[in-house]
C-alpha cells in the first residue's frame, strides 16, 4: 500500500508544469540542499548535461550504401548532424529539426572507398567480373542499382567477393590506407571540442552465412594514434569473423598506440541467435572463461534500437510485457539467407541477454553481458534522422519517394522484410562532462547512456538504498544520486545496516518539441537459487488520471493522434515524471538488474507523414501509431560474499 501511495503522490505532481511542481510544506526542509556552494551549479563533480547522437552512421564510402546510391561522403554527414541543411544523394534538401552533439560515422571497413572507384570506373575495379557488374548497375542507377547493392550484400554475407578484389581494398594495400587516412583526416576537420564532437570509428562487418555479428568500433583518441594502424576487416585474405580476433584487434591497438577503443554489437535480430551466446560460438568455440572475460573488457555497450529493427525484447521471450512487441523483426536472418524459428531469440534480444549474463557469471564468475544501452541509425543516407516527422530511410532508394513504402528491404523465399518496417530510429543520450572525445567516451564505457528512438527526452536514472521524496522535492535530483547512489550503468553499493531493499530514483522530462509521456517502468531481471532466470516489468510513475489495478497493470494513456493531419495533441500524458521506488520482491541472495523504460503518449508513424506530404496510400499492414520510448542503462545488484 505503501508503493501505491507513493507513486500517485508523484504521478500527480508531474502533470503540472515545472514551475509550479510543488509548494514546500510548512515542515522543515533542512537537508534538501545538498549543495557545498550557494550555487547549485558550482562546484559540480558529476555530469550534468545529455549529449545527443548517434554510434552508427554509414556515407557513401560503405560498400552497400554507395551502390544503394549514396553519393556522399564525409563532408556531408558532418555537416547534417552539425545542423546544416544539405543537398541528399536523391536530390533532396534536408536538415534536422536540432543539431546534435557528437556522431560516429562507422563506415564498413571492409571495401571501404570501393564504391567510389566503382563510380569513376577505374581499371582496376572494371577488370574483376564482379565488381565490373556492380559497376554497370550502379552506372545505371534507379532499380538496377538496387539489385547490384543486394547483390553485394549476399555476395559479401556468404564470404563469396573476389579476394584478388578485396585485397585492393584490404589494410595493406595503398587503396585503403589512402581511404583511412581520408576518414581520419575528415573526424579531425569537424571536432570541435565543447561545440561537436566527431569521433574515429569504424564498423566491422562479421556476417556468418547471413547472420549478423556487426560491431562498432569507437576510438577514444585523435589522429595521431588513429593513424597508427589500420581497421580490422573481415574478410580474405587479411580479415576475420570470429569476435575474438576482434579482441585481440582491440587489445593490439591499445598496446601500440597507447590509447584507448571499444566495440558495441548491434543488431541481434538478425543473428539467428549467435549474437548472445551461452554454450559456444558460431565457430564451435566453448563458451568459457576467456571468452566471457574478454567481451566484458571491451563490449561496454548494446544497441537497442535502430532502424532495422528494436531490440529491447520480443513477445515471445517477455509474454508478460504488453509493450513488448513494438518495431519487430523476426522473419529471418540479415541477409533472408535463413528463417527465423523461436529457439533462436534467446540468444538475440537484450533483456535477454541481460538476464543470460546473470547466468554466465554465475557459472563462470564474469558476466559477459553487462552492457549499457545505445540507439543509432544505422542510416546508409550519411543522414543520421530518427525523427519520424523528417525520415530519410535506410539508403538512399529509401528516402523520401512514392514507393519506398511498397518497396521490400530484402526479400527471398525464406521471408520479407517489408519498406513500411523500416524503424525511424534511434539517438544515444550521454551524461558527461563536456562535448568531448575523452568526455563522452569515458561516459560510454562506464555505460552513463541511455537510448531512445529518436525523441530527446531526458531520462535520469538511480539506484541506491535510502533515496526519499526530499531527494525529489529539491528538483536537483543528482546530487542525492550521485552522493548516495550510482548512475545508470552502475553497480549498486553494498547495503548499509538495517536496509532491506533497494531503492530507485527515476525522473523523465519530454522532448521539449515532442510527445508527453505516458507511463515509466523499471524492467528487473535476476537469477534465483536454482538458477532459473526470471523477469518483471514494474510501471512506477504515470500520468494522472488511471489507477493500477491489483496485477500491477495500468490502463492506456488515451490516443490524440490525427491520421489525416499526421499530429497529435499533448492533452493527455504529463510532461514530466518522477518518483521514488523500492523492489517489494527484492532478495539479498539474488543477483538482478533493473533498467528505466520511459514510454511517449501514441503519435504517428513516419509512413504518415508520407501518406499527407506525398499523397501515398498506406500499405494495409503498416503499422500508423506507435509509442516511442527511451531504455536506460541497467544497474546491476550482486549478493556480498
Amino acid at each position: 500500500m505503501k508503493l501505491r501511495t507513493t507513486v500517485a503522490i508523484c504521478t500527480t505532481l508531474a502533470a503540472f508544469p515545472a514551475s509550479a511542481q510543488f509548494i514546500p510544506s510548512a515542515e522543515s526542509v533542512e537537508g534538501l540542499y545538498p549543495g557545498k556552494a550557494y550555487s547549485p551549479y558550482a562546484q559540480r563533480s558529476f555530469p550534468s548535461n545529455v549529449f545527443w547522437g548517434d554510434t552508427h552512421l554509414h556515407t557513401g564510402y560503405s560498400m552497400d550504401a554507395g551502390l544503394f546510391g549514396n553519393t556522399t561522403g564525409h563532408d556531408t554527414a558532418y555537416k547534417f548532424a552539425r545542423g546544416e541543411e544539405v543537398t541528399s544523394a536523391s536530390g533532396l534538401p534536408v536538415r534536422l529539426a536540432r543539431p546534435l552533439d557528437w556522431l560516429v560515422l562507422a563506415d564498413h571497413s571492409d571495401g571501404m572507398g570501393l564504391i567510389f572507384d566503382m563510380l569513376d570506373q577505374k581499371p582496376n575495379v572494371m577488370a574483376f567480373e564482379q565488381s565490373r557488374n556492380w559497376a554497370e548497375g550502379l552506372a545505371e542507377g534507379g532499380e538496377a542499382s538496387t539489385q547490384a547493392a543486394l547483390d553485394l550484400i549476399t555476395t559479401f554475407s556468404q564470404g563469396a567477393i573476389d579476394p584478388d578484389l578485396m585485397a585492393q581494398y584490404s589494410p595493406g594495400s595503398p587503396i585503403y590506407r589512402s581511404v583511412w587516412e581520408t576518414v581520419i583526416e575528415k573526424a579531425e576537420e569537424y571536432n570541435t571540442p565543447g561545440v561537436f564532437t566527431a569521433f574515429i570509428g569504424f564498423e566491422w562487418t562479421s556476417l556468418y552465412k547471413g547472420n549478423n555479428l556487426h560491431r562498432n568500433v569507437v576510438l577514444r583518441d585523435n589522429a595521431d594514434k588513429a593513424l597508427m594502424v589500420d581497421p580490422l576487416v573481415t574478410q580474405p585474405p587479411v580479415g576475420s569473423t570470429d569476435p575474438l580476433d576482434l579482441y585481440s584487434w582491440l587489445e593490439d591497438y591499445e598496446s601500440k598506440t597507447g590509447g584507448y577503443a571499444f566495440s558495441l554489437a548491434h543488431n541481434g535480430n538478425l543473428s539467428n541467435g549467435l549474437m548472445f551466446p551461452t554454450e559456444q560460438q558460431y565457430t564451435g568455440a566453448p563458451i568459457n572463461e576467456n571468452y566471457v572475460t574478454l567481451r566484458n573488457k571491451w563490449e561496454p555497450l548494446y544497441e537497442f534500437t535502430q532502424i532495422k529493427g528494436d531490440g529491447e525484447t520480443h513477445p515471445v521471450l517477455s509474454p508478460e510485457d504488453e509493450f513488448a512487441d513494438y518495431e519487430t523483426w523476426d522473419a529471418g536472418n540479415l541477409d533472408l539467407s535463413e528463417a527465423k524459428t523461436e529457439a533462436m531469440l534467446k540468444g538475440e534480444y537484450a533483456r535477454e541477454a541481460l538476464k543470460q549474463g546473470l547466468a554466465l557469471e554465475k557459472k563462470l564468475g564474469v558476466n559477459p553481458y553487462k552492457f549499457g544501452a545505445v540507439g543509432s541509425t544505422d542510416s546508409h543516407t550519411s543522414l543520421a534522422t530518427a525523427d519520424s516527422d523528417n525520415y530519410f530511410g535506410k539508403a538512399t532508394n529509401a528516402e523520401p519517394n512514392l514507393t519506398r513504402m511498397t518497396h521490400p528491404f530484402t526479400k527471398t523465399d525464406k521471408g520479407v522484410f517489408e519498406g513500411f518496417e523500416l524503424v525511424a530510429s534511434g539517438y544515444t543520450g550521454v551524461w558527461a562532462e563536456e562535448n568531448t572525445r575523452k568526455a563522452l567516451w569515458d561516459a560510454m564505457v562506464r555505460r552513463e547512456t541511455y537510448a531512445t528512438t529518436g525523441p530527446r527526452m531526458m531520462v535520469r536514472f538511480f539506484g541506491g538504498w535510502d533515496f526519499n521524496e526530499n531527494d525529489l522535492r529539491g528538483r536537483q535530483p543528482a546530487f542525492a544520486g550521485y552522493q548516495r547512489g550510482v548512475p545508470m550503468g552502475g553497480d549498486l553499493r553494498a547495503a548499509p545496516e538495517g536496509a532491506e531493499a533497494p531503492t530507485f530514483m527515476v525522473y523523465a522530462l519530454r522532448d521539449p518539441i515532442g510527445a508527453n509521456l505516458d507511463r515509466i517502468q523499471i524492467v528487473k531481471g535476476w537469477i534465483d537459487e536454482a538458477g532459473d532466470l526470471h523477469e518483471k516489468v514494474y510501471n512506477v510513475a504515470w500520468s494522472a488520471g488511471r489507477e493500477m489495478d491489483d496485477a500491477g497493470k495500468l490502463p492506456p494513456v488515451g490516443d490524440t493522434v490525427d491520421l489525416e493531419a499526421a499530429s497529435y495533441a499533448n492533452t493527455i500524458g504529463a510532461p514530466e515524471l518522477l518518483t521514488i521506488w523500492s523492489d517489494p520482491e527484492f532478495d539479498a541472495a539474488q543477483s538482478a538488474f533493473y533498467y528505466a523504460r520511459v514510454l511517449e503518449i501514441p503519435t504517428p508513424r513516419w509512413v504518415v507523414y508520407d501518406q499527407l506530404r506525398l499523397g501515398v496510400e498506406i500499405p494495409e499492414a503498416a503499422q500508423k501509431v506507435h509509442q516511442e520510448r527511451a531504455y536506460t542503462s541497467a544497474i546491476w545488484y550482486a549478493p556480498e560474499e
